[in-house]
């Protein structure tokens, strides 16, 4: 029977992986929202308040889903892992406390003026909810953003009798891996947004909806994914480099290199094996990866042979690292055609609308492939180099664990699957335009496509 650390680990991994969607596209479509508020505020344009209208409902059933989950995962620090908060609890409370009381106690505070009040409180006073539930979203990714960091490159603090005492709060916030981790989440989170306005736009583009408006907001994800994408990439390099200074050993999981080598190649594919300590099907280029890593075609790369009873799973962060980037290049490509069609074509062509349908939670899939590589590449440490997984589990039997892990899977999966199946009920759940040989025939109010 699986003992009752990887039942834990399983059971957190799930309700990282529900939790983490929604804070993604909470965070961005705030400032989305906002924006949207300001351009009908500065042009009286009724294509942004409409948009408005409709994007609000789902940052409302987002932000719901978002703390609901963040809830029940923050639950599991005392019921599964009872060792982290009795080593680290000095630190990990405070950062979770500002978390509550800095960020979400704003959110809360203002979103009820911002889903309700725009009728019954002026226009600046709802624009100006909507910035402090934005910022607050923000806010909130800042202060988790500095805990998962530290667990990362911890500093700032010292060990007596075996508890972390903090040394330095600047340390322990601004620490060596927080600045990258920080904008890679936040472009992350743009991202995943500005695709699934696409995809949401596209499908209701696609039925008829009021294409005027769906085309703008195409057109201006095109317009942001053009930029972040190639942005993305290049933040995604340097926090490679600053994870190969600090946590060398993830690097050489993520790369699949055994052996520290000199002119170590890039491994573009291949069958990680544990127990053979070696690459099987290899497909690889010739001394890349320490072109990329140490800007040296000859430069040394340690492999996972330098680290002997410290190395992570390597298969899970070999291919979650290869899905990361494959999404980061099918939405640079999609980026990159969106922006030429969205201002050279007349008609945007179904079979690119298509594709942005199929884009629409794509972003969903690089995050989640990044978040397994931060997070699986830390093992076997919860708190890198100073707590140990196996320290910090609980001591309850097996079973227990496996009974509520089935609970909690089965519960994320309906709430995930209704979840999609509400966005697109609103996404159709609108007044039709019907368009016959390119003249508009009529509005017909009722679900479009029903």
């Amino acid at each position: 029977m699986i003992d009752t650390l990887i039942l834990s680990r399983i059971q957190f991994a799930s309700n990282m992986t529900f939790h983490i969607l929604f804070p993604t596209i909470s965070i961005a479509l705030g400032w989305v929202l906002f924006y949207f508020k300001v351009k009908f505020n500065k042009t009286g344009d009724t294509i942004w308040s409409d948009a408005y209208q409709f994007w609000v409902k789902i940052f409302a059933l987002t932000f719901a889903l978002g703390v609901v989950s963040g809830i029940t995962m923050s639950f599991q620090f005392g019921t599964n892992w009872p060792g982290y908060m009795e080593t680290v609890g000095n630190i990990a409370g405070p950062l979770l406390g500002y978390e509550v009381l800095s960020a979400f106690f704003l959110e809360a505070t203002f979103l009820g003026i911002m889903l309700f009040g725009s009728k019954r409180v002026s226009q600046k006073a709802h624009t100006l909810a909507t910035f402090l539930v934005a910022f607050g979203t923000s806010l909130s990714a800042f202060w988790i953003i500095a805990l998962d960091s530290w667990m990362q490159t911890p500093q700032g603090f010292v060990m007596i009798n075996g508890q972390a005492h903090a040394t330095s709060w600047i340390e322990i916030v601004f620490n060596p891996s927080m600045p990258y981790r920080l904008l890679h989440m936040m472009t992350a989170s743009f991202l995943t947004v500005t695709f699934l306005i696409a995809g949401i736009s596209a499908y209701r583009y696609l039925k008829g909806i009021n294409l005027s408006g769906n085309r703008a907001l195409i057109k201006l994800a095109m317009s942001v994914a053009v930029v972040l994408t190639p942005f993305q990439i290049v933040l995604g390099d340097l926090h490679g480099l600053n994870t190969l200074e600090y946590q060398p050993v993830k690097v050489a999981a993520m790369e699949g290199i055994w052996e520290t080598t000199k002119g170590a190649p890039a491994v573009l594919f291949a069958i990680p094996d544990e127990s053979l300590k070696a690459n099987q099907y290899e497909i690889a280029i010739p001394k890349l990866a320490s072109l990329y890593l140490t800007h040296s075609l000859d430069g040394e790369v340690k492999g996972l042979d330098a680290f002997p009873g410290a190395t992570p799973p390597v298969k899970p962060v070999f291919f979650a690292f290869r899905i990361m980037v494959g999404i980061g290049v099918l939405m640079l490509l999609t980026a990159g055609v969106g922006f030429y069609l969205t201002r050279k074509s007349k008609e945007l062509p179904k079979w690119f609308l298509k594709t942005l349908n199929v884009m629409t939670f794509s972003g969903w899939l690089g995050v989640l492939a990044g978040w397994y590589v931060t997070e699986i590449g830390r093992q076997p440490y919860l708190v890198n180099g100073v707590l140990k997984t196996a320290d910090a589990v609980t001591k309850v039997p097996a079973n227990m664990v496996l009974g509520t892990l089935v609970m909690y899977v089965a519960l994320y999966l309906g709430l995930i699957v209704s979840y999609i199946w509400v966005v697109f009920y609103l996404a159709r759940q609108t007044n039709r335009v019907h368009i016959v040989d390119g003249q508009k025939s009529g509005l017909t109010n009722s679900i479009a496509g029903a």
